[in-house]
């Protein structure tokens, strides 16, 4: 599975590199690091919105505090 991550100047304004942070401990912590690469991405076009993180094409739009929820809920039901 491929994520990419939103490094563009507004979302990095908006958490980006927290949520790169939070996504790379959540990989290791799940032992996911050969299942899941993340990948960053200057901008996406979804700068009204929280961060974009895009899922194998599928964007979400995400904050620091709502990436563990997001990974629960989007990610590891994907795998």
């Amino acid at each position: 599975m491929k994520m990419n991550i939103c490094i563009g100047s507004s979302c990095h304004l908006k958490g980006s590199r927290l949520i790169v942070a939070e996504l790379q401990k959540l990989v290791k912590e799940h032992g996911l690091n050969d299942r899941i690469e993340l990948a960053g991405q200057f901008c996406m076009g979804n700068c009204q919105n929280g961060v974009c993180v895009t899922i194998d094409g599928e964007a979400f739009s995400l904050t620091p505090a709502d990436t563990r929820d997001f990974f629960e809920k989007d990610v590891l039901p994907r795998l």
